[in-house]
């Protein structure tokens, strides 16, 4: 395609937004990380060359909404997976440790995005956003109840959160990269690691 046909694409295409995002969540998908620039999701989405910068001022700004889209599935698939366990936190916590690491295996290029520093120009414009920090909530609602029930043992909360978030991080990321070898930490590690996880939580 010519350049003087690049330039004649329309600007709009619909809601732009919408476009300019699931392009780029679909070129995440495909990739195996986020080299793509944004004259490359503007010519896959069919848009003019410029038409991305009417939303995102730069592609850090488009991967810091890629990221928090990310979160935003991860407290879904978190909810979802406690919702059969209303009465037990122990079972809520279990659940949600294998849904997040299930979530980081299923996407991991998304996964991979939502902890990297190129997803937006401050240091803390994605981790310190509500959708975030709302998925770090479902964790720590958990971790209360546990405590009120007498199911966890009262120690600080966040500093419980922590714990859980650093172990089932690691976990994600060693699963995704296929290093959780049995020749090194057995078979089924991820399960045992879960399970000591709990073990230290409870009374």
């Amino acid at each position: 395609m010519s350049e003087m046909n690049e330039i004649k694409r329309p600007y709009h295409h619909g809601d732009l937004k919408r476009t300019i995002i699931e392009t780029a969540l679909q070129m995440l998908r495909e990739s195996e990380g986020w080299q793509f620039t944004l004259r490359e999701i503007a010519r896959r989405a069919e848009v003019s060359h410029a038409a991305p910068y009417k939303h995102f001022p730069d592609k850090s700004a488009l991967l810091a909404e890629l990221a928090l889209i990310g979160f935003d599935q991860l407290r879904a698939d978190l909810e979802n997976s406690i919702a059969p366990f209303p009465d037990s936190p122990i079972k809520q916590l279990s659940s949600a440790s294998r849904a997040y690491i299930q979530f980081g295996e299923t996407n991991p290029s998304h996964y991979k995005l939502m902890f990297s520093s190129d997803a937006g120009v401050k240091p803390n414009q994605v981790h310190l956003n509500e959708r975030a920090m709302s998925t770090l909530g479902v964790l720590l609602d958990i971790l209360r109840r546990g405590q009120i029930v007498g199911a966890f043992k009262k120690k600080p909360v966040e500093a419980q959160a922590a714990a859980c978030w650093a172990q089932v991080h690691g976990l994600t990321l060693l699963s995704i990269d296929g290093l959780l070898l049995k020749e090194k930490v057995g078979e089924n590690a991820a399960e045992a690691a879960l399970r000591t996880l709990l073990e230290g939580l409870q009374q």
